[in-house]
Protein backbone atom coordinates (compact mmCIF):
# COMPACT_ATOMS: atom_id res chain seq x y z
CA UNK A 1 0.00 0.00 0.00
CA UNK A 2 1.38 3.35 -0.61
CA UNK A 3 2.58 5.52 1.86
CA UNK A 4 0.63 9.27 2.73
CA UNK A 5 2.78 11.94 1.75
CA UNK A 6 2.74 13.66 5.61
CA UNK A 7 4.92 10.31 6.97
CA UNK A 8 7.79 11.66 9.02
CA UNK A 9 10.99 10.07 7.82
CA UNK A 10 13.62 8.76 10.18
CA UNK A 11 10.38 8.18 12.80
CA UNK A 12 9.85 5.10 14.86
CA UNK A 13 7.18 3.29 12.24
CA UNK A 14 3.82 2.31 14.02
CA UNK A 15 4.55 -1.58 13.98
CA UNK A 16 1.60 -3.95 14.35
CA UNK A 17 1.97 -7.78 14.28
CA UNK A 18 -0.42 -11.22 14.50
CA UNK A 19 0.45 -14.07 15.44
CA UNK A 20 2.40 -16.20 12.80
CA UNK A 21 -0.18 -18.89 12.25
CA UNK A 22 0.41 -22.15 12.38
CA UNK A 23 0.60 -23.98 8.63
CA UNK A 24 -1.28 -27.53 9.91
CA UNK A 25 -3.78 -26.28 7.57
CA UNK A 26 -5.84 -23.52 5.79
CA UNK A 27 -6.66 -20.73 7.26
CA UNK A 28 -10.42 -20.19 8.83
CA UNK A 29 -12.64 -17.00 9.90
CA UNK A 30 -10.51 -17.15 13.11
CA UNK A 31 -6.92 -16.75 11.80
CA UNK A 32 -9.12 -13.80 9.38
CA UNK A 33 -10.43 -12.16 12.11
CA UNK A 34 -6.98 -11.10 13.75
CA UNK A 35 -5.69 -10.31 10.77
CA UNK A 36 -8.07 -7.88 9.27
CA UNK A 37 -8.19 -6.19 12.37
CA UNK A 38 -4.94 -5.95 12.38
CA UNK A 39 -5.04 -4.24 8.84
CA UNK A 40 -7.85 -1.82 9.63
CA UNK A 41 -5.99 -0.94 12.49
CA UNK A 42 -2.34 -0.17 10.36
CA UNK A 43 -4.59 1.49 7.64
CA UNK A 44 -6.17 3.73 10.45
CA UNK A 45 -2.52 5.12 11.59
CA UNK A 46 -1.17 5.23 7.84
CA UNK A 47 -4.62 7.71 7.77
CA UNK A 48 -3.31 9.95 10.49
CA UNK A 49 -0.60 10.23 8.56
CA UNK A 50 2.03 7.84 10.60
CA UNK A 51 4.70 5.81 9.56
CA UNK A 52 3.48 2.24 9.67
CA UNK A 53 5.10 -1.54 9.47
CA UNK A 54 2.51 -4.54 9.40
CA UNK A 55 3.80 -7.75 9.94
CA UNK A 56 1.98 -11.39 9.07
CA UNK A 57 3.37 -14.82 8.97
CA UNK A 58 3.32 -18.54 9.50
CA UNK A 59 5.24 -20.61 11.75
CA UNK A 60 6.43 -23.50 10.00
CA UNK A 61 8.48 -26.03 12.77
CA UNK A 62 7.43 -28.09 15.49
CA UNK A 63 5.76 -31.74 15.75
CA UNK A 64 2.33 -30.84 14.81
CA UNK A 65 3.83 -29.34 11.46
CA UNK A 66 5.96 -32.83 10.96
CA UNK A 67 2.79 -35.04 11.90
CA UNK A 68 0.95 -32.92 9.67
CA UNK A 69 3.68 -33.10 6.52
CA UNK A 70 4.03 -37.55 7.71
CA UNK A 71 0.22 -37.78 7.43
CA UNK A 72 -0.31 -36.08 3.67
CA UNK A 73 2.97 -38.21 2.23
CA UNK A 74 4.86 -34.99 1.91
CA UNK A 75 8.04 -33.53 3.42
CA UNK A 76 7.49 -30.81 6.17
CA UNK A 77 8.94 -27.95 4.32
CA UNK A 78 6.67 -29.25 0.94
CA UNK A 79 3.54 -29.00 3.39
CA UNK A 80 4.57 -25.64 4.66
CA UNK A 81 5.47 -24.49 1.37
CA UNK A 82 1.82 -26.08 -0.66
CA UNK A 83 -0.11 -24.17 2.41
CA UNK A 84 2.02 -20.82 2.36
CA UNK A 85 1.71 -20.07 -1.11
CA UNK A 86 -2.01 -21.82 -2.15
CA UNK A 87 -3.65 -21.05 1.22
CA UNK A 88 -2.31 -18.20 3.37
CA UNK A 89 -0.85 -15.85 1.24
CA UNK A 90 -3.64 -15.74 -1.60
CA UNK A 91 -6.66 -15.42 1.19
CA UNK A 92 -4.84 -12.46 2.60
CA UNK A 93 -4.80 -10.63 -1.09
CA UNK A 94 -8.49 -11.61 -1.58
CA UNK A 95 -8.92 -10.29 2.08
CA UNK A 96 -7.41 -7.16 1.08
CA UNK A 97 -4.66 -7.46 3.69
CA UNK A 98 -2.20 -4.65 3.20
CA UNK A 99 0.37 -6.14 5.21
CA UNK A 100 4.19 -4.70 4.32
CA UNK A 101 5.48 -8.03 5.01
CA UNK A 102 5.16 -11.62 5.10
CA UNK A 103 7.91 -13.87 7.33
CA UNK A 104 8.28 -17.77 7.39
CA UNK A 105 9.95 -19.29 10.06
CA UNK A 106 11.52 -21.58 7.49
CA UNK A 107 13.18 -18.55 5.75
CA UNK A 108 17.36 -18.05 5.94
CA UNK A 109 16.61 -14.38 7.54
CA UNK A 110 14.83 -15.92 10.18
CA UNK A 111 16.73 -19.05 11.43
CA UNK A 112 20.11 -17.48 11.59
CA UNK A 113 19.06 -15.19 13.69
CA UNK A 114 17.30 -17.02 15.72
CA UNK A 115 20.40 -19.17 16.41
CA UNK A 116 22.36 -16.15 17.01
CA UNK A 117 19.66 -15.14 19.77
CA UNK A 118 19.64 -18.03 21.56
CA UNK A 119 23.67 -18.56 21.50
CA UNK A 120 23.76 -14.87 23.23
CA UNK A 121 21.30 -15.88 26.19
CA UNK A 122 23.46 -19.47 26.16
CA UNK A 123 26.85 -17.42 26.84
CA UNK A 124 25.14 -14.83 29.15
CA UNK A 125 24.63 -18.15 31.24
CA UNK A 126 20.41 -17.37 30.98
CA UNK A 127 20.26 -20.90 29.60
CA UNK A 128 21.19 -24.29 31.17
CA UNK A 129 20.61 -28.02 30.51
CA UNK A 130 18.24 -30.22 32.18
CA UNK A 131 15.61 -33.25 32.28
CA UNK A 132 11.64 -32.67 32.42
CA UNK A 133 9.00 -34.87 32.30
CA UNK A 134 5.36 -33.98 31.81
CA UNK A 135 1.74 -33.75 29.89
CA UNK A 136 2.37 -31.75 26.63
CA UNK A 137 -0.15 -30.89 24.12
CA UNK A 138 0.84 -31.11 20.28
CA UNK A 139 -1.95 -28.89 19.22
CA UNK A 140 -0.43 -26.35 21.54
CA UNK A 141 3.34 -27.00 21.54
CA UNK A 142 3.14 -26.81 24.79
CA UNK A 143 4.01 -28.53 28.71
CA UNK A 144 0.83 -28.06 30.48
CA UNK A 145 0.60 -27.33 34.10
CA UNK A 146 -1.27 -30.49 35.85
CA UNK A 147 -3.52 -27.75 37.35
CA UNK A 148 -4.55 -26.64 33.41
CA UNK A 149 -5.95 -30.16 32.17
CA UNK A 150 -9.40 -30.95 32.03
CA UNK A 151 -10.86 -35.10 31.95
CA UNK A 152 -13.17 -37.03 29.58
CA UNK A 153 -15.66 -39.27 30.93
CA UNK A 154 -13.01 -42.39 30.37
CA UNK A 155 -10.65 -40.21 33.22
CA UNK A 156 -8.01 -39.03 30.55
CA UNK A 157 -6.08 -36.01 30.72
CA UNK A 158 -6.99 -33.37 27.93
CA UNK A 159 -5.68 -30.03 26.89
CA UNK A 160 -8.45 -27.67 27.40
CA UNK A 161 -8.02 -25.74 24.19
CA UNK A 162 -7.94 -28.72 21.96
CA UNK A 163 -9.93 -31.30 24.23
CA UNK A 164 -7.74 -34.04 23.10
CA UNK A 165 -5.28 -36.22 25.15
CA UNK A 166 -2.14 -35.04 26.10
CA UNK A 167 1.22 -37.03 25.48
CA UNK A 168 3.61 -37.31 28.44
CA UNK A 169 6.89 -36.54 27.07
CA UNK A 170 10.25 -37.31 29.01
CA UNK A 171 13.44 -35.93 27.54
CA UNK A 172 16.51 -33.81 27.97
CA UNK A 173 16.24 -30.36 27.17
CA UNK A 174 17.91 -26.52 27.82
CA UNK A 175 16.02 -24.19 29.94
CA UNK A 176 15.88 -20.72 30.01
CA UNK A 177 15.94 -19.40 33.24
CA UNK A 178 11.92 -17.84 33.20
CA UNK A 179 11.42 -18.00 36.89
CA UNK A 180 13.94 -15.60 37.61
CA UNK A 181 11.99 -13.06 35.44
CA UNK A 182 8.74 -13.34 37.68
CA UNK A 183 9.20 -10.08 39.73
CA UNK A 184 10.62 -7.94 36.91
CA UNK A 185 7.42 -8.90 34.81
CA UNK A 186 5.65 -8.13 37.92
CA UNK A 187 7.43 -4.73 38.27
CA UNK A 188 6.79 -4.12 34.48
CA UNK A 189 2.99 -4.76 34.35
CA UNK A 190 2.57 -2.59 37.40
CA UNK A 191 4.33 0.42 35.64
CA UNK A 192 2.55 -0.80 32.14
CA UNK A 193 -0.92 -1.16 32.84
CA UNK A 194 -2.12 -0.78 29.62
CA UNK A 195 0.60 -3.41 28.66
CA UNK A 196 -1.96 -6.45 28.44
CA UNK A 197 -5.73 -6.22 26.49
CA UNK A 198 -8.25 -6.37 28.12
CA UNK A 199 -8.53 -6.13 31.62
CA UNK A 200 -9.89 -9.92 31.81
CA UNK A 201 -6.47 -11.32 29.72
CA UNK A 202 -3.85 -8.94 32.60
CA UNK A 203 -5.80 -10.42 35.59
CA UNK A 204 -5.15 -13.82 33.99
CA UNK A 205 -1.18 -13.15 33.45
CA UNK A 206 -1.01 -11.61 36.52
CA UNK A 207 -2.34 -14.26 38.34
CA UNK A 208 -0.26 -16.82 36.39
CA UNK A 209 2.50 -14.89 37.03
CA UNK A 210 1.79 -14.37 40.90
CA UNK A 211 2.16 -17.93 41.41
CA UNK A 212 5.74 -18.68 40.54
CA UNK A 213 6.96 -18.94 37.34
CA UNK A 214 8.84 -22.61 35.76
CA UNK A 215 12.03 -22.44 34.12
CA UNK A 216 11.05 -22.87 30.69
CA UNK A 217 11.85 -25.80 28.19
CA UNK A 218 13.17 -23.95 25.12
CA UNK A 219 14.69 -27.43 23.19
CA UNK A 220 13.61 -30.33 21.69
CA UNK A 221 15.58 -33.69 21.07
CA UNK A 222 12.82 -36.14 19.95
CA UNK A 223 12.14 -34.70 16.94
CA UNK A 224 14.23 -32.81 14.53
CA UNK A 225 11.81 -30.44 11.97
CA UNK A 226 13.15 -27.11 13.73
CA UNK A 227 15.85 -25.19 14.16
CA UNK A 228 19.12 -27.01 15.34
CA UNK A 229 20.50 -25.77 18.91
CA UNK A 230 23.68 -24.05 17.68
CA UNK A 231 25.74 -25.29 20.26
CA UNK A 232 24.18 -28.56 20.32
CA UNK A 233 22.99 -30.09 17.17
CA UNK A 234 21.17 -33.04 18.31
CA UNK A 235 18.66 -30.57 20.52
CA UNK A 236 16.22 -28.26 18.23
CA UNK A 237 14.90 -24.49 19.61
CA UNK A 238 11.26 -25.14 20.59
CA UNK A 239 8.74 -23.92 18.32
CA UNK A 240 7.46 -21.42 20.43
CA UNK A 241 10.96 -19.49 21.11
CA UNK A 242 11.64 -19.90 17.72
CA UNK A 243 8.32 -18.28 16.94
CA UNK A 244 8.07 -15.04 18.76
CA UNK A 245 11.53 -14.14 17.39
CA UNK A 246 9.93 -13.18 14.29
CA UNK A 247 8.46 -10.09 15.64
CA UNK A 248 12.55 -8.85 15.71
CA UNK A 249 14.05 -10.93 13.12
CA UNK A 250 11.41 -9.61 10.38
CA UNK A 251 12.32 -5.80 10.99
CA UNK A 252 16.14 -6.65 11.09
CA UNK A 253 17.56 -7.67 14.28
CA UNK A 254 21.06 -8.85 13.86
CA UNK A 255 20.85 -7.77 10.09
CA UNK A 256 19.79 -4.26 9.31
CA UNK A 257 20.35 -1.99 12.58
CA UNK A 258 18.69 0.90 11.26
CA UNK A 259 15.72 -1.24 10.50
CA UNK A 260 15.47 -2.99 13.59
CA UNK A 261 16.21 0.70 15.34
CA UNK A 262 13.18 2.15 13.39
CA UNK A 263 10.34 -0.31 14.23
CA UNK A 264 11.01 -2.63 16.84
CA UNK A 265 9.56 -2.98 19.54
CA UNK A 266 6.07 -4.03 18.23
CA UNK A 267 3.36 -0.96 19.24
CA UNK A 268 0.71 -3.47 19.34
CA UNK A 269 1.09 -7.14 19.01
CA UNK A 270 -2.59 -9.06 18.52
CA UNK A 271 -2.87 -12.52 19.82
CA UNK A 272 -5.73 -14.85 20.34
CA UNK A 273 -6.04 -15.06 23.98
CA UNK A 274 -5.11 -18.88 23.86
CA UNK A 275 -1.56 -17.78 23.07
CA UNK A 276 -1.71 -15.23 25.49
CA UNK A 277 0.82 -16.15 27.88
CA UNK A 278 3.89 -16.94 25.63
CA UNK A 279 3.50 -13.24 24.68
CA UNK A 280 3.29 -11.40 27.92
CA UNK A 281 5.17 -13.45 29.51
CA UNK A 282 8.08 -15.74 28.18
CA UNK A 283 8.13 -12.80 24.99
CA UNK A 284 9.13 -10.05 27.25
CA UNK A 285 11.27 -11.74 29.69
CA UNK A 286 13.44 -13.05 26.25
CA UNK A 287 13.75 -9.45 25.14
CA UNK A 288 14.77 -8.60 28.69
CA UNK A 289 17.49 -11.45 29.07
CA UNK A 290 19.11 -10.25 26.27
CA UNK A 291 18.44 -6.18 27.24
CA UNK A 292 15.73 -5.55 24.59
CA UNK A 293 12.92 -3.13 24.66
CA UNK A 294 9.50 -4.88 25.48
CA UNK A 295 6.38 -4.35 23.63
CA UNK A 296 4.06 -1.31 24.15
CA UNK A 297 0.97 -3.98 24.01
CA UNK A 298 0.06 -7.47 23.79
CA UNK A 299 -4.00 -7.32 22.74
CA UNK A 300 -5.89 -10.54 23.05
CA UNK A 301 -9.17 -10.93 20.85
CA UNK A 302 -11.65 -13.58 21.80
CA UNK A 303 -12.33 -16.53 20.18
CA UNK A 304 -15.46 -16.73 17.15
CA UNK A 305 -17.52 -19.53 18.38
CA UNK A 306 -19.65 -21.57 16.37
CA UNK A 307 -22.52 -24.00 18.52
CA UNK A 308 -20.77 -23.11 21.34
CA UNK A 309 -17.36 -24.37 20.19
CA UNK A 310 -13.69 -22.41 19.39
CA UNK A 311 -13.45 -21.93 15.63
CA UNK A 312 -10.74 -24.25 14.20
CA UNK A 313 -10.42 -27.02 12.18
CA UNK A 314 -9.81 -29.60 14.95
CA UNK A 315 -13.09 -29.10 16.14
CA UNK A 316 -14.37 -29.33 13.00
CA UNK A 317 -15.95 -26.00 12.96
CA UNK A 318 -13.94 -24.01 10.90
CA UNK A 319 -15.86 -22.17 8.13
CA UNK A 320 -13.41 -20.73 5.26
CA UNK A 321 -13.54 -17.10 4.60
CA UNK A 322 -14.40 -17.46 1.14
CA UNK A 323 -17.76 -18.79 2.27
CA UNK A 324 -19.13 -15.87 3.26
CA UNK A 325 -16.96 -13.09 1.29
CA UNK A 326 -18.81 -15.24 -2.14
CA UNK A 327 -21.99 -13.95 -0.51
CA UNK A 328 -21.65 -10.77 1.27
CA UNK A 329 -18.54 -9.45 -0.42
CA UNK A 330 -15.16 -8.73 0.52
CA UNK A 331 -15.54 -5.41 2.08
CA UNK A 332 -18.94 -6.69 4.09
CA UNK A 333 -16.75 -9.52 5.30
CA UNK A 334 -14.13 -6.87 7.10
CA UNK A 335 -16.76 -4.94 8.22
CA UNK A 336 -19.19 -7.33 10.07
CA UNK A 337 -16.42 -8.84 12.66
CA UNK A 338 -15.35 -6.24 13.95
CA UNK A 339 -18.72 -4.27 14.02
CA UNK A 340 -20.58 -7.46 15.68
CA UNK A 341 -18.11 -8.72 18.03
CA UNK A 342 -16.45 -6.21 20.54
CA UNK A 343 -12.81 -6.37 20.38
CA UNK A 344 -11.34 -8.79 23.15
CA UNK A 345 -14.89 -10.48 24.07
CA UNK A 346 -15.51 -14.16 22.58
CA UNK A 347 -18.28 -14.05 19.70
CA UNK A 348 -20.51 -16.16 17.91
CA UNK A 349 -21.51 -15.87 14.15
CA UNK A 350 -24.33 -16.75 11.93
CA UNK A 351 -25.26 -15.84 8.65
CA UNK A 352 -28.59 -14.86 10.07
CA UNK A 353 -26.80 -11.65 12.21
CA UNK A 354 -24.83 -11.30 8.96
CA UNK A 355 -27.51 -10.75 6.80
CA UNK A 356 -29.58 -8.35 9.29
CA UNK A 357 -26.65 -6.53 9.64
CA UNK A 358 -25.74 -6.31 6.12
CA UNK A 359 -29.24 -5.46 5.04
CA UNK A 360 -29.95 -2.86 8.03
CA UNK A 361 -26.67 -0.99 8.27
CA UNK A 362 -24.72 -1.39 5.13
CA UNK A 363 -27.47 -1.36 2.31
CA UNK A 364 -29.79 0.40 4.06
CA UNK A 365 -28.52 2.74 6.25
CA UNK A 366 -25.16 3.79 4.50
CA UNK A 367 -25.64 2.09 0.89
CA UNK A 368 -29.33 3.82 0.06
CA UNK A 369 -27.94 7.23 1.96
CA UNK A 370 -25.57 7.19 -0.67
CA UNK A 371 -27.28 6.51 -3.53
CA UNK A 372 -29.81 8.89 -3.07
CA UNK A 373 -27.48 11.53 -2.23
CA UNK A 374 -25.55 10.98 -6.00
CA UNK A 375 -29.61 10.62 -7.57
CA UNK A 376 -30.93 14.03 -6.39
CA UNK A 377 -27.87 15.48 -7.27
CA UNK A 378 -27.97 14.45 -10.46
CA UNK A 379 -32.14 15.42 -10.97
CA UNK A 380 -31.90 18.98 -9.65
CA UNK A 381 -27.96 19.94 -10.47
CA UNK A 382 -27.52 18.16 -13.29
CA UNK A 383 -24.87 16.30 -11.61
CA UNK A 384 -22.64 19.33 -10.67
CA UNK A 385 -22.27 19.71 -6.96
CA UNK A 386 -24.05 22.98 -5.68
CA UNK A 387 -23.01 25.55 -3.47
CA UNK A 388 -24.48 25.63 0.36
CA UNK A 389 -25.55 29.42 0.90
CA UNK A 390 -28.10 28.82 3.01
CA UNK A 391 -26.83 26.79 6.25
CA UNK A 392 -28.78 27.03 9.23
CA UNK A 393 -28.78 25.54 12.64
CA UNK A 394 -29.56 22.08 11.13
CA UNK A 395 -26.66 21.99 8.98
CA UNK A 396 -24.40 22.84 12.41
CA UNK A 397 -25.91 19.92 13.76
CA UNK A 398 -24.49 17.69 11.50
CA UNK A 399 -21.37 19.10 11.26
CA UNK A 400 -21.23 18.79 15.28
CA UNK A 401 -22.06 15.36 14.45
CA UNK A 402 -19.26 14.41 12.02
CA UNK A 403 -17.04 16.22 14.63
CA UNK A 404 -17.80 13.90 17.15
CA UNK A 405 -17.34 10.89 15.11
CA UNK A 406 -14.38 11.22 14.26
CA UNK A 407 -13.05 12.56 17.28
CA UNK A 408 -14.83 9.52 18.70
CA UNK A 409 -14.15 6.58 16.06
CA UNK A 410 -9.95 8.20 16.26
CA UNK A 411 -9.95 7.73 19.71
CA UNK A 412 -11.50 3.93 19.88
CA UNK A 413 -9.90 2.46 16.85
CA UNK A 414 -6.47 4.51 16.83
CA UNK A 415 -5.81 4.41 20.80
CA UNK A 416 -8.41 1.58 22.27
CA UNK A 417 -8.32 -1.30 19.62
CA UNK A 418 -12.20 -0.61 20.35
CA UNK A 419 -13.12 -1.33 16.41
CA UNK A 420 -17.20 -1.74 17.40
CA UNK A 421 -16.78 1.53 19.26
CA UNK A 422 -15.44 3.65 16.19
CA UNK A 423 -17.24 1.95 13.45
CA UNK A 424 -20.35 2.32 15.69
CA UNK A 425 -19.24 6.09 15.95
CA UNK A 426 -19.22 6.36 12.08
CA UNK A 427 -22.22 5.06 11.30
CA UNK A 428 -24.14 7.17 14.40
CA UNK A 429 -23.19 9.91 12.00
CA UNK A 430 -24.79 8.26 8.46
CA UNK A 431 -28.20 7.77 10.37
CA UNK A 432 -27.80 11.56 11.41
CA UNK A 433 -26.97 12.51 7.88
CA UNK A 434 -29.96 10.41 7.10
CA UNK A 435 -32.37 11.75 9.64
CA UNK A 436 -31.50 14.94 8.51
CA UNK A 437 -32.72 14.66 4.82
CA UNK A 438 -35.65 13.04 5.94
CA UNK A 439 -36.31 16.22 8.34
CA UNK A 440 -35.29 18.69 5.49
CA UNK A 441 -37.22 17.17 2.67
CA UNK A 442 -35.10 18.00 -0.13
CA UNK A 443 -38.02 16.40 -2.26
CA UNK A 444 -40.53 18.87 -0.97
CA UNK A 445 -38.20 21.82 -1.21
CA UNK A 446 -37.39 21.33 -5.01
CA UNK A 447 -40.78 22.13 -5.49
CA UNK A 448 -40.13 25.99 -4.61
CA UNK A 449 -38.40 27.45 -7.49
CA UNK A 450 -37.21 30.67 -5.75
CA UNK A 451 -33.87 31.93 -5.20
CA UNK A 452 -34.64 31.08 -1.62
CA UNK A 453 -35.76 27.56 -2.36
CA UNK A 454 -33.00 26.68 -4.88
CA UNK A 455 -30.36 27.81 -2.40
CA UNK A 456 -32.19 25.44 -0.37
CA UNK A 457 -31.85 22.60 -2.03
CA UNK A 458 -28.95 23.51 -2.72
CA UNK A 459 -27.35 23.37 0.87
CA UNK A 460 -29.26 20.24 1.86
CA UNK A 461 -27.93 18.28 -1.07
CA UNK A 462 -23.83 20.13 -0.46
CA UNK A 463 -24.51 18.73 3.28
CA UNK A 464 -24.78 15.54 2.25
CA UNK A 465 -22.42 15.38 0.16
CA UNK A 466 -19.93 16.80 1.71
CA UNK A 467 -20.80 14.66 5.06
CA UNK A 468 -20.22 11.26 2.68
CA UNK A 469 -16.93 12.78 1.81
CA UNK A 470 -15.76 12.03 5.72
CA UNK A 471 -17.36 8.58 5.43
CA UNK A 472 -15.73 7.47 2.75
CA UNK A 473 -12.14 8.74 4.12
CA UNK A 474 -13.19 7.28 7.46
CA UNK A 475 -14.64 3.51 6.38
CA UNK A 476 -12.00 3.35 4.46
CA UNK A 477 -9.72 1.64 6.45
CA UNK A 478 -12.32 -0.90 6.90
CA UNK A 479 -14.19 -0.88 3.84
CA UNK A 480 -11.46 0.25 0.85
CA UNK A 481 -13.10 -0.95 -1.99
CA UNK A 482 -16.47 0.32 -1.54
CA UNK A 483 -14.99 3.71 0.38
CA UNK A 484 -13.26 4.29 -3.02
CA UNK A 485 -16.48 3.56 -5.01
CA UNK A 486 -17.64 6.26 -2.95
CA UNK A 487 -15.08 8.38 -3.43
CA UNK A 488 -15.51 7.96 -7.31
CA UNK A 489 -19.00 8.68 -7.06
CA UNK A 490 -18.70 11.97 -5.67
CA UNK A 491 -16.07 12.95 -7.66
CA UNK A 492 -13.42 13.93 -4.50
CA UNK A 493 -10.25 12.67 -6.44
CA UNK A 494 -9.64 14.64 -8.90
CA UNK A 495 -10.07 17.84 -6.20
CA UNK A 496 -8.83 16.13 -3.18
CA UNK A 497 -6.44 13.62 -4.28
CA UNK A 498 -7.11 9.89 -4.14
CA UNK A 499 -8.84 8.25 -0.69
CA UNK A 500 -5.86 6.58 0.60
CA UNK A 501 -3.91 10.10 0.94
CA UNK A 502 -6.50 11.76 2.85
CA UNK A 503 -5.78 12.01 6.60
CA UNK A 504 -7.99 10.73 8.92
CA UNK A 505 -8.38 14.95 11.12
CA UNK A 506 -9.07 15.99 7.26
CA UNK A 507 -12.56 13.84 7.02
CA UNK A 508 -13.80 16.41 10.43
CA UNK A 509 -12.45 19.43 7.77
CA UNK A 510 -15.92 20.68 6.63
CA UNK A 511 -15.86 22.34 3.11
CA UNK A 512 -13.28 20.23 1.39
CA UNK A 513 -15.81 18.87 -1.37
CA UNK A 514 -15.31 21.60 -4.22
CA UNK A 515 -18.82 22.78 -5.69
CA UNK A 516 -19.03 22.25 -9.10
CA UNK A 517 -17.49 18.62 -8.42
CA UNK A 518 -19.81 16.01 -10.86
CA UNK A 519 -21.18 13.58 -9.19
CA UNK A 520 -22.53 10.32 -10.18
CA UNK A 521 -24.61 7.73 -8.97
CA UNK A 522 -22.26 4.87 -9.54
CA UNK A 523 -23.32 1.02 -8.83
CA UNK A 524 -25.06 -0.06 -5.58
CA UNK A 525 -22.32 0.00 -3.23
CA UNK A 526 -24.05 -2.95 -1.13
CA UNK A 527 -26.38 -5.12 -3.70
CA UNK A 528 -29.45 -6.73 -2.14
CA UNK A 529 -28.92 -10.59 -0.90
CA UNK A 530 -29.82 -13.83 -2.65
CA UNK A 531 -31.40 -16.29 -0.29
CA UNK A 532 -27.82 -16.99 1.75
CA UNK A 533 -26.55 -20.85 1.51
CA UNK A 534 -25.86 -22.35 5.06
CA UNK A 535 -22.96 -23.22 6.11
Amino acid sequence: MAATGSEKQGAKAFYVTTPIYYVNDAPHLGHAYTTVAGDVLTRWHRQRGEKVWYLTGTDEHGQKIMRTADANGVTPQEWCDKLVEEAWKPLWEHLEIANDDFIRTTEKRHTDRVQEFVQDLYDKGEIYKGGYEGPYCVGCEEYKLPGDLIEDEQGNKLCPVHKKPVEILKEENYFFKLSEYGPKLLEFYEANPDFIQPESARNEVLNFVKQGLQDLSISRSTFDWGIPIPWDDKHVIYVWVDALLNYATAVGYGSNQAKFDETFPANVHLVGKDILRFHAVIWPAMLMAQGLPVPGKVAANGWLMVGGEKMSKSNLTGIKPQDLTSHFGVDAYRWYFLRAIAFGSDGSFSWEDFTARYTSELANDYGNLASRVAAMVGKYFGGALPEATAAGDAEQAVRDGLARAVAEADRKIGEELDFQGGILAIFDFVKQVNGYITEQEPWKVAKDDSDEGRARLATILYTAAESLRAVAVLLNPIMPDTSQKLWDSLGAEPALGPLAAQTVESAATWGLLPTGTTVTKGAVLFPRLEEPKKA
